[in-house]
């Protein structure tokens, strides 16, 4: 027999309103007449009087159907399991701690049309491992999907990772003797790895950094007495210095979330990421789909010519930070900088690299010669 979606039985419906004969109508669109008959006599369609036993309200549906046709669009669908995850993560939020059932996912795709199962097409790694100009057109194609572009300029951000040695500054010229080919310019003892992410909005707004430090728990004598600068921040600690699953869950809890909330709830939000595990582990993407967060994955290994904060703003970070460094130095009877100073000099730096923070240029967002509104550190 014919299948025909709900859509279909309306439009039936409305052509017998328009004096089309329910004979006609029935063979023309495949579906019976007694299903139309019972229709007219307002009798319920079996997806409405079955809408009560769902396990996930009607609403709900619809919104995590909304949300995969976002993700496809902008290239990272979710899998089966993640869809079934994220379905039972909504019941256990409203005290539901029962699994749904194995049929589950095919009745949710039957009962959401615009929702299909496509197979993943292989691509050769040579097309997507690099900054092909076929790759770099298909990414910004996403940018010009409806689902990003009713996103507004202020809400679109841009986050990234990077990472400092504690006690390494500048390698710049250096004035000495000419009997010297070479000079050896002291250098602050320590080498220990601190990495941050930092968060940009396409008008250039920025938001407190995390502070990743290696090490199994932050200590409290690695803070300056003056927390001042600091209030605002937030630290943690992982083995190696990086990033990590948790990690990633704490920046977007502590920092992206609070910081970044539209005025209007109902307003989405964009986040512009490169493809780390940590970012598409399942429970990083459920949070940002609790929180109407459009993930927009950067392809790989583009980060050289697409990561806004690679190219606009590490570089003169970097450069500020080893040029504080330096003068902490020259000034200073320390031979060790440790995490106390790191941070002085971090937080120097930052301030002169990101106080004229320009917005993001492109299809970011809405470029602007004025300064942005938003906080500046």
């Amino acid at each position: 027999m014919k299948q025909y979606s709900e859509e279909e039985l309306q439009e039936a419906l409305d052509c017998i309103a328009n004096s089309t004969p329910i004979k006609q109508t029935a063979r023309e669109y495949g579906i019976p007449k007694s299903t139309l008959l019972n229709r007219l006599k307002d009798h319920q369609s079996r997806s409405d009087s079955a809408a009560d036993l769902q396990r996930l309200s009607p609403d709900q549906e619809k919104h995590l159907a909304s949300w995969i046709i976002a993700q496809q669009a902008l290239g990272l669908p979710p899998t089966h399991a993640q869809v079934r995850e994220f379905a039972e993560r909504i019941l256990q939020a409203q005290g539901d701690p029962n699994p749904i059932g194995k049929k589950w996912l095919q009745a949710f795709i039957r009962r959401n049309p615009v929702i299909k199962v496509l197979r993943a097409r292989a691509i050769d790694s040579k097309r997507v491992n690099g900054a092909s100009v076929e790759v770099i057109r298909s990414w910004f194609q996403r940018l010009e999907q409806p689902d990003i572009q009713e996103i507004k300029p202020a809400n679109r951000y841009n986050m990234d990772e990077a990472g400092v040695l504690e006690g390494i500054g500048s390698n710049g010229l250096v004035l000495g003797s000419t009997e010297n080919r070479s000079i050896r310019k002291k250098q602050p003892g320590s080498k220990a790895w601190t990495s941050f992410i930092e968060c940009i909005s396409a008008l250039g707004r920025t938001i407190p950094p995390l502070v990743i430090f290696k090490g199994k728990t932050v200590q409290q004598q690695w803070f300056p007495l003056n927390l001042g600068p600091f209030k605002d921040w937030q630290f943690t600690a992982t083995e190696n210095g990086w990033i990590t699953d948790e990690t990633a869950i704490e920046w977007l809890e502590k920092v992206f979330i609070p910081n970044t909330a539209p005025e209007d709830p109902s307003e989405y939000r964009l986040l512009v990421v490169d493809g780390h595990g940590s970012h598409t582990a399942t429970d990083f993407m459920y949070l940002c789909f609790r929180h109407r967060i459009r993930l927009l994955f950067l392809p790989p290994h583009t980060s050289h010519v697409l990561q806004p904060l690679d190219l606009a703003v590490f570089s003169p970070l970097k450069t500020a930070y080893r040029k504080v460094l330096g003068n902490v130095n020259q000034f200073s009877n320390s031979t060790v900088i440790g995490k106390r100073y790191f941070l002085q000099c971090y937080q120097k730096a930052r301030s002169e690299a990101l106080s004229g923070s320009r917005p993001l240029a492109g299809k970011y967002g809405k470029t602007t010669t004025k300064p942005a509104s938003g906080r500046k550190h």
